[in-house]
């Protein structure tokens, strides 16, 4: 009988060898943007992942609650309606990570994003659309929070 502990090992052993042989898939291959997520503001943040100036701009569909309960798990939405859309991005504005989540996408997909995020205080939340010619648009809204997620 194949216990669950000796599956997982050799599930760990498998991926082992075909992450050796370069067979995995190339998502689970891409590099995450670590000075993007260790920025101390939004603005170098912005820097680290697109390297352009962002402009404001209606395209960008920001949907936050004005009044957040719990800090902890704020729900967001994001979504841009133009072609060529690359990466969409959510920014935090007063966090002491800023960077909440990046998300790559394909011309297969709608652009068109759900999470949750965690604020620490009141602060203004960016969603940040980098097309496929380099423009960075982005939109904010201020989410005002109750009860703190990020330790408070």
């Amino acid at each position: 009988m194949i216990t669950r502990r000796t599956m997982l090992s050799r599930s760990a052993e498998v991926a082992a060898l075909l992450a050796g042989a370069g067979l995995l898939p190339q998502p689970a291959q891409a590099e995450w943007a670590k000075s993007a997520f260790e920025a101390k503001s939004a603005g170098d943040a912005l820097k680290a992942l697109a390297g352009a100036t962002p402009t404001e701009s209606k395209d960008v569909l920001l949907t936050a609650p004005d009044i957040a309960e719990n800090g902890a798990v704020v729900p967001v939405a994001c979504a841009c309606a133009l072609p060529g859309v690359k990466r969409l991005a959510l920014l935090v504005e007063k966090n002491p990570n800023p960077l909440a989540a990046v998300f790559e996408v394909s011309d297969a997909i709608e652009p068109n994003l759900a999470t949750r995020v965690k604020m620490g205080q009141s602060s203004h939340v960016l969603a940040v659309a980098m097309l496929a010619d380099g423009k960075v648009l982005f939109t904010q809204k201020e989410v005002k929070v109750t009860l703190g997620g990020c330790g408070g």
